[in-house]
């Protein structure tokens, strides 16, 4: 029998790349849109306080355990923009388009060397909206912003993420390949870890 769990997201590229990384330890990973719970205000300052935020938020609502990253790119000449406001970057109901065609246009001109940027992901466990000890992890997955978008995988900032030990961008990549890599998936990793310490 599988241990229902709650993800605080209503991206289904998150629910899918967590529900495969999550599969072999017999926990079903389930959106908190199957709960009818809303979209809670993303009132913190850094990643880590959005996580708690939406971890305790749908732990609350559910009654379940419940996962939240948060999670964005930093880029070195944007003093680390867009970071936590990179889903919503080019403005609140931005598509990942835009958000992507914004940030190609505050680069142009810009050289290799400040183009460099890294995603981070935070990702906060809560047993219970009331716990005191949230697990939290976090992963870092460093790269440069290429000049055009390339690769149909992935979502978000992936076309334009270029990864320099696999000479193409994160859209590029397999999931299996971006799953070994990533910053979330490297966060799940040490959640994971944690989790075999916690429940043995």
């Amino acid at each position: 029998m599988k241990k229902k769990w709650v993800l605080a997201t209503g991206n289904k590229g998150k629910v899918k790349e967590m529900s495969q990384l999550l599969n072999s330890f017999a926990i079903e990973v389930l959106p908190q849109s199957q709960f009818d719970v809303a979209e809670v205000a993303e009132t913190g300052t850094t990643f880590v306080e959005n996580a708690i935020i939406k971890a305790r938020h749908a732990a609350k609502v559910t009654g379940l355990p419940a996962i939240a990253d948060d999670s964005g790119l930093e880029v070195d000449f944007l003093s680390g923009q867009p970071g936590i406001y990179s889903s919503r970057f080019a403005g609140e109901n931005a598509s990942d388009r835009d958000n992507v065609d914004l940030l190609l246009n505050k680069l142009e001109g810009v050289g290799n060397e400040q183009r460099r940027a890294r995603f981070q992901c935070v990702l906060v466990y809560m047993r219970h909206a009331l716990d005191p000890t949230p697990i939290i992890c976090q992963g870092t997955w460093e790269g440069i912003i290429s000049e055009s978008l390339q690769g149909e995988n992935g979502f978000g900032y992936d076309p334009v993420f270029w990864v320099e030990s696999e000479q193409c961008t994160s859209a590029q990549l397999n999931k299996e390949r971006k799953n070994e890599l990533s910053h979330r998936g490297q966060a799940l990793t040490m959640l994971v870890a944690r989790l075999k310490e916690q429940l043995g």
